[in-house]
């Protein structure tokens, strides 16, 4: 076993999957009341993915974890470690981790998954982080999915125009060197659970008759208080973000925000003072992809060869729960 003196928990290789389907402000307006304009101009969406009724989240996990490890050079079974984050699992349970990990081949791995809304990416991959600081565990996978149009309400114009699906894969590791997650922060508020949730499904209130007509599987969301919460949230945890890895704004080489709105992102822009060309942005392709909104851009971002070996990528999200939190990478395996 090898030790290090500074250890720190690197990004070995990403991969993303997202649905061929793409439904665009136009169609949405032979849906719904609405118009292109009007999202274009309140959300920054262009179009969205849409997953067809055969495709589950774990479908669309194997494919990026499989494009991620083959990334990373990491064989399934050298795996010792599976969290998805995900709402929308094929089932209550088993896990969406425990399918894929049976998918995937990866016997060794222990695997769960995580409900945090889109925080759940930042949440999978900083438990990740710390079950790797243990010595007993050196090689995990983290996916962030969710296919939100499963829970979508496609009569309520205020959500229906948000959200889209796919899944964001990331293969983690450690060593020493300078690069890795240098700082990472997560918190909530569950006095603001009722703002964005799906009230039934659960134990409280059991699926039947009563819950499909009253139309409570799907999406229910306070867009208004939502947006405020974001607002206040993006800023205030990239700051912390920041202090705790003892840098300031000016050392921020990308910013991946969660991709919700655009005017939440131009806000935490501008108040960083970060500009457009260090900002990774895609809700314009793919809307509110929830838990993989994140990994996917980040996958991307790679994929474009962006990120280079030192660069300080600042990534912030918020969700139901109410949750939110972040992390700090300096990117590069050494």
């Amino acid at each position: 076993m090898v030790v290090y003196l500074n250890v720190k928990v690197k990004i070995l290789g990403m991969g993303h999957s997202l649905p061929d389907k793409i439904l665009t402000n136009k169609d949405l307006e032979k849906m719904v009341d609405t118009s292109d304009e009007w999202i274009r101009e309140r959300t920054g969406i262009l179009e969205r993915r849409i997953g067809d009724e055969k495709t589950a989240s774990s479908d669309l996990c194997v494919k990026a974890a499989k494009k991620a490890l083959d990334k990373a050079g990491i064989k399934p079974e050298k795996l010792d470690l599976i969290v998805v984050a995900t709402v929308t699992p094929d089932m209550l349970f088993p896990s969406t981790a425990c399918i894929v990990q049976d998918r995937l081949g990866a016997v060794n791995a222990a695997a769960f998954d995580i409900g945090a809304g889109c925080t759940g990416f930042i949440y999978a991959l900083t438990v990740a982080e710390k079950f790797l600081l243990a010595s007993d565990y050196n090689y995990a996978l983290v996916i962030g999915v969710d296919m939100l149009s499963k829970i979508t309400d496609y009569t309520d114009r205020s959500t229906c125009i948000l959200f889209g699906d796919g899944a964001g894969a990331a293969v983690v590791g450690k060593g020493g060197g300078e690069a890795g997650i240098i700082a990472s922060y997560l918190g909530a508020d569950g006095s603001g659970g009722d703002l964005l949730y799906m009230p039934a499904g659960g134990s409280r209130l059991p699926a039947s008759e009563a819950t499909v007509c009253e139309r409570m599987h799907y999406i229910k969301m306070n867009g208004n208080e939502v947006f405020r919460f974001a607002t206040k949230t993006m800023g205030m945890v990239s700051e912390k973000l920041v202090k705790m890895a003892g840098l300031t704004y000016e050392n921020i080489d990308y910013f991946v925000p969660h991709q919700a709105n655009i005017r939440i992102i131009q806000t935490a822009m501008k108040r960083m003072a970060i500009p457009e060309d260090r900002t990774i942005i895609n809700i314009d392709r793919f809307g509110n992809m929830s838990a993989a909104s994140i990994p996917v851009a980040m996958s991307e971002a790679e994929e474009k060869e962006l990120f280079k070996p030192g660069d300080i990528v600042l990534t912030v999200a918020f969700g139901a729960g109410l949750t939110f939190g972040g992390l700090v990478i300096r990117w590069g395996r050494n």
